[in-house]
């Protein structure tokens, strides 16, 4: 008999769109009390500073308006669903240089068309992105990914800032980003455990299938976020005591990031 084929997991729109729109709101709070001297400083991102990180945020979500405000493409097949996403953004992971905007009047035009224009909007609609067509429910799964990313890199560029991270969107960008591990190394010899949101097996090799498996990584939702995004390595996540890893497949290090961005 072939394998079972893993079912792809569903998301909440309603809670979806909701997420996005607090995470959304954290950020622009956030970054009104920036000062300009902070604007100015590098990041974790070579060649990104505070102030491109805080643009790049308000496109993430600016784009969904955009999206919304043209006429959606011709029914059909989306040409990029959820499981592939995170291995395509490699080729929108680029900074766009731009004269420097006002960052307040950005996010209030972003946060006011979004507003606007979501609430009516069907979670089918197809809408177009730099990586091709995708539902808007699925569009507004990889915004949590995008914001809650792009979060902590701000939080860690300027100490204190401390911008909180709304549940319903780590949650959705932590099991994403867990399933693309299990795409990118399919099996069921490794069970990865991301508590309160995520368990996923992975790695070819013997099955588990009941008792405690022999193969056991468990992290935190932050940690998974940064391990899967490239912003830490496995070894000094490990070593650090933020990742667990028992049994001899339980080494992940050759295949992280799954994101590239």
């Amino acid at each position: 008999m072939p394998p079972a084929k893993k079912r792809t997991r569903s998301y909440d729109p309603g809670k979806t769109r909701a997420a996005v729109l607090a995470q959304f709101a954290h950020v622009r709070e956030a970054v009104a009390r920036l000062a300009p001297d902070v604007l100015e400083r590098p990041t974790r991102l070579a060649g990104w500073t505070v102030y491109d990180l805080a643009a790049h945020l308000a496109r993430a979500v600016d784009v969904v308006a955009r999206n919304l405000a043209e006429p959606a493409p011709a029914p059909g097949r989306p040409e990029i669903t959820l499981p592939d996403w995170p291995f395509a953004t490699a080729a929108a992971a680029v900074r766009t240089p731009d004269a420097q905007l006002d960052l307040a009047a950005l996010y209030a035009d972003v946060a006011a068309r979004t507003g606007r224009l979501l609430p009516g909007a069907e979670d089918t609609r197809l809408v177009r992105t730099a990586l091709g067509t995708m539902t808007l429910a699925d569009h507004l799964v990889t915004r949590t990914v995008e914001l809650c990313v792009h979060t902590d890199d701000l939080n860690d560029a300027v100490p204190g800032l401390d911008i909180p991270y709304e549940r319903q969107a780590l949650a959705a960008c932590t099991r994403l980003l867990a399933d693309a591990l299990a795409v990118k190394a399919p099996g069921g010899s490794v069970e990865v455990r991301i508590p309160p949101y995520a368990v996923v097996q992975c790695v070819e090799g013997p099955k588990h299938t009941r008792g405690t498996p022999p193969n056991v990584v468990e992290t935190d939702p932050l940690t998974w976020i940064r391990l899967a995004a490239g912003r830490r390595a496995w070894a000094d996540e490990r070593d650090g005591g933020r990742v667990s890893a028992s049994g001899e497949r339980a080494d992940l290090s050759a295949l992280l990031p799954v994101l590239s961005r």
